[in-house]
């Protein structure tokens, strides 16, 4: 793909380096056959969408990112989004001690109960969180990782309090734990005893809550830690590769849980690219499911994925802009065939947001889904020359790059030899000087800036006694329960653990039940597996 530099000598190309000629063709897409490289809607190889009618039969998911306050808060503020405000699903953040299994009342952790999301110690603050919204008619994200089985647990138990079999129950976690060991930090457990939990949560999944969606391959982190789009979607389908292959070596079918593998992805502001991006994913994953993996079941071909726009696109410059960029990125989320969407707050490049922020962010896509006519039709962009161009590349560099990764021993290899953290920080830097040169322009950040902005005021500040109250229902959980049943339920875990061909989510569920803490749980696994050392010479 050859491009003419501009007048001024600027060579165009998108935030992944792929050069933009200045007009396209019938030259540029003539090597492309319908039926092998598009098919129509719902039809192998899924580049135009995995559904025949796509939003003209059902709009996508619309989320918006909660847990920002006290469990019942959280609770209340969920109830109106989806009783009131028109939500059709929700997604919930969590505190960082919960991302890193540690109990309210660590010492250490203590400072942050509470502050990017919203504290979970016990099933008790599950009763909380989920009551009054019925677990069998909405579905729930839930951004965890390393404690993403205990959430599972969590939910199914819930799920039985509420009166709702865990067949009916339709949570997603995200427990992507390979990308975090490069992207994002919130691993715990070292990358082998990691993989085996999330083998565990497929094989218990496909049994017992073939509903749930037991992980969501997370290329949005990826993205939002410095990778180009190629990179995002080149690591992510590489991890989602160790993901299936720990699964297959249980004697798992392949059908019996690759049509719940969902994918949570990233939207940048280059539209076409984002586009592009989405398109050539799904043709990838169809292929790969059906050609190497021998997927028969057409579901399992299809490429299901969550997205949200991308805060590391905002700037807390006249921030008002970013009311903007998030419709933009959402557009392109649309045009790209998404099937649940969250909406970043114009806030969010300088605090946690407000309610009127997230109402807002809600309302971006309602108006989208509603006044606009993009989901009028099915993958709308479909037969551009441009977009079928820039599709068909961004799935060869994507392949070229996952090559790569598998020459290096795949995923969990290249992640312990601190290569693609190195790879992502390197393209991290890259675009911040190209900021701070102003090759990549962003409008208030370094063009069409202001000397007399204001400092925002009113910014967000951490409740002191909500601390103070997860930290009494803490307290009053332990003060309560049957240790008897707690301490044989927490040994029935450590078992499990011991033994590499036990799965440790029925156990999970038992401690779960006993009302013991994620605190209780995660030290008994720590005991067993150890803790994760980042490597010493990534940088």
């Amino acid at each position: 793909m050859n491009a003419k530099p501009t007048k001024s000598g600027r060579v165009v190309e998108t935030t992944s380096g792929v050069p933009i000629k200045t007009v396209y063709g019938p030259d540029d897409t003539a090597h492309l056959d319908y039926q092998r490289d598009l098919g129509d809607p719902g039809e192998y190889p899924m580049t135009r969408g995995p559904y025949p009618e796509m939003y003209r039969n059902k709009l996508w998911t619309m989320r918006t990112y909660t847990g920002f306050g006290t469990v019942s808060e959280v609770s209340g503020w969920n109830r109106r989004l989806y009783e009131e405000e028109g939500a059709t699903g929700l997604s919930i953040a969590l505190d960082l001690p919960t991302q890193m299994g540690y109990d309210s009342d660590h010492e250490e952790w203590g400072p942050e109960v509470g502050r990017v999301g919203v504290a979970i110690d016990s099933l008790a603050d599950f009763e909380v969180l989920f009551d009054g919204i019925p677990l069998d008619e909405v579905s729930t994200s839930f951004t965890i990782n390393a404690p993403a089985f205990l959430f599972l647990a969590l939910y199914q138990v819930t799920g039985e309090k509420q009166g709702v079999p865990p067949e009916k129950l339709r949570p997603i976690v995200q427990n992507d734990i390979l990308k975090e060991f490069f992207a994002r930090g919130a691993c715990v457990f070292p990358v082998e005893p990691s993989l085996r939990i999330v083998a565990d949560t497929f094989e218990y999944c496909s049994e017992m809550m073939p509903r749930a969606n037991p992980i969501s391959v997370c290329g949005y982190h990826i993205r939002e830690s410095g990778a180009t789009a190629v990179q995002e979607m080149a690591f992510a389908i590489s991890n989602a590769i160790e993901y299936i292959e720990r699964a297959l070596q249980r004697g798992l079918d392949i059908d019996s849980f690759a049509p719940r593998i969902s994918w949570n992805l990233g939207a940048f502001m280059n539209l076409f690219e984002e586009v592009a991006k989405y398109r050539a994913s799904r043709r990838i994953w169809a292929r790969l499911m059906k050609e190497r993996y021998g997927a028969k079941d057409p579901r399992s071909w299809r490429f299901l994925w969550f997205a949200g726009t991308c805060g590391s696109t905002f700037s807390h410059k006249q921030p008002l802009n970013n009311i903007v960029r998030a419709t933009v990125e959402t557009l392109a989320l649309v045009l790209g065939g998404v099937q649940s969407l969250t909406v970043n707050t114009w806030q969010e490049a300088f605090e946690i947001p407000d309610e009127q922020a997230m109402l807002t962010a809600l309302r971006t896509q309602q108006i989208i889904a509603h006044e606009t006519g993009v989901a009028d039709t099915a993958d709308p962009l479909a037969g551009s020359y441009f977009v079928e161009s820039l599709t068909d590349e961004y799935e060869r560099r994507i392949l070229e790059l996952m090559d790569d990764v598998a020459r290096r021993g795949g995923m969990a290899r290249s992640i312990e030899s601190g290569h693609i953290a190195r790879v992502v920080l390197d393209e991290a830097y890259k675009h911040a000087a190209a900021v701070e040169a102003g090759e990549r322009q962003i409008v208030g950040e370094n063009i069409f800036t202001q000397t007399d902005e204001q400092t925002p005021t009113g910014l967000f500040t951490l409740d002191p006694g909500a601390r103070a109250e997860q930290t009494r229902r803490l307290a009053d959980v332990r003060a309560n329960r049957d240790e008897e049943a707690v301490a044989a339920a927490i040994a029935s875990l450590e078992n499990a653990a011991r033994d590499p061909e036990t799965n440790i989510m029925p156990a999970t569920v038992e401690c779960v039940r006993a009302y013991a803490t994620i605190g209780e749980i995660f030290s008994t696994l720590r005991a067993e597996f150890g803790e994760y050392q980042e490597p010493l010479d990534i940088f």
